[in-house]
């Protein structure tokens, strides 16, 4: 994995300051903007696998965008579905309330961005 390729992601989204009221199809847009602004390419809705699609691709790095505090659970088993698909080198979970997440998921670096913590407020 080029560690730059997902620092530059990772330093694109981090600039989102997203409305509480928004959606997750808005913060998907939201997102997109952020990535454009920054020269990445990416793609929206991308299937990975059957019944397997993350939110956006950014070149290696999968993006999966969560409102409110998702299940830990259940978005661990998501992003672990994602984790062993070849063409994702990374993962970024795009998440308005904190939850704890390992560092890697089958041996490639996953990041969590925090928007409540972006807008400065600790919930």
């Amino acid at each position: 994995m080029n560690h730059e390729e997902l620092e530059r992601v990772i330093s694109a989204l981090s600039a989102l300051r997203v409305p509480l009221q928004r959606g997750e199809y808005d913060l998907h847009r939201l997102a997109e903007e952020a990535l454009a602004e920054a020269g990445l390419p990416f793609a929206h809705e991308v299937p990975l696998a059957p019944r397997c699609r993350i939110d956006l691709m950014c070149g290696a790095v999968g993006i999966e965008m969560k409102r409110g505090k998702p299940n830990r659970a259940v978005l661990l088993r998501q992003l672990s579905r994602y984790a062993a698909c070849p063409q994702v080198e990374a993962l970024i979970a795009v998440c308005e309330r904190n939850v704890d997440l390992p560092d890697t998921l089958c041996g490639k670096p996953l990041r969590l961005i925090c928007l409540n913590r972006l807008w400065g407020i600790a919930l």
